[in-house]
């Protein structure tokens, strides 16, 4: 009996000489390096932002009970918030909040050396939080905002009179979505008085920047997928168990 050998699968893409190659290379990487000047320039405009001082006394709850947002910073100057899409009555995080999180372990042990604390809050009580939060085997912080206005005021939460319009505030009012959550990020800093003032917030495809894993996917030759949903985020726990569905209407 012969044994045949699969021939490989012939690939649509082209195929060129070492030396075209290095040619196309080179000329991708003029654009590349225009491309870091310019998000270094746009780093340093967002660092030059005025900020706003914090006024509300927001009260959150986490597994040690009651915290303000001053407690949130750990002695650190610098405050980063995951604004972790989580309502009242859900018992699972959205699936690309979720992802989203995936990536906060790692650099948080090293912020924290940079004056950095990292924390999640979500609106859902934390007894409904706590029992996810053990089961993704997430050691960040996390915290509830439930009952309080912090969701509203940073442009996460949205009420029904707010979609009724047709119209919300996300993203600064550049985004179509009409969804009671939505992702976000915002940055405060404290100053030696105590005083908090609220620096930036970013919104839809503002969080890429934070999702490592996504970037990794965009050197390789098939990059993200993302026009197939199957190949969209799962939780990290049920890749070969669960459905991929949008609860963010895309917006990662």
């Amino acid at each position: 009996m012969t044994t045949q050998t699969a021939e490989p699968k012939t690939s649509a893409h082209a195929v060129v000489s070492r030396e075209e190659w290095l040619k196309a290379r080179k000329e991708l990487l003029a654009e590349e390096k225009k491309f870091t000047r310019h998000r270094d320039e746009l780093s340093a405009k967002r660092r030059q932002l005025p900020w706003v001082k914090i006024e509300k006394d927001y009260v959150f709850e986490g597994p040690e009970g009651k915290k303000t947002l001053a407690d949130l910073f750990q002695g650190r100057s610098q405050l980063i918030v995951h604004h972790l899409m989580f309502k009242p009555g859900d018992k699972e995080a959205c699936h690309g909040c979720s992802f989203q999180a995936d990536h906060i372990g790692g650099p948080l042990m090293h912020l924290k050396h940079k004056d950095v604390m990292i924390t999640a809050v979500s609106r859902a009580p934390w007894s409904d939080i706590a029992p996810f939060k053990k089961r993704m085997e997430w050691q960040f912080p996390w915290v509830s905002s439930y009952g309080t206005d912090f969701n509203h005021d940073f442009c996460v939460t949205f009420t029904p009179e707010e979609l009724a319009t047709g119209k919300i505030n996300y993203n600064y009012g550049t985004s179509p979505y009409l969804f009671e959550e939505l992702p976000g990020v915002s940055v405060f800093t404290k100053d030696e008085a105590g005083n908090i003032y609220h620096t930036y917030s970013t919104y839809a495809r503002g969080l890429d920047e934070l999702l490592d894993a996504n970037h990794y996917l965009d050197i390789t030759p098939n990059g993200r997928g993302e026009e197939d949903l199957e190949k969209w985020p799962k939780f990290h726990d049920r890749y070969e168990h669960s459905e991929t569905k949008s609860c963010c209407g895309g917006t990662h």
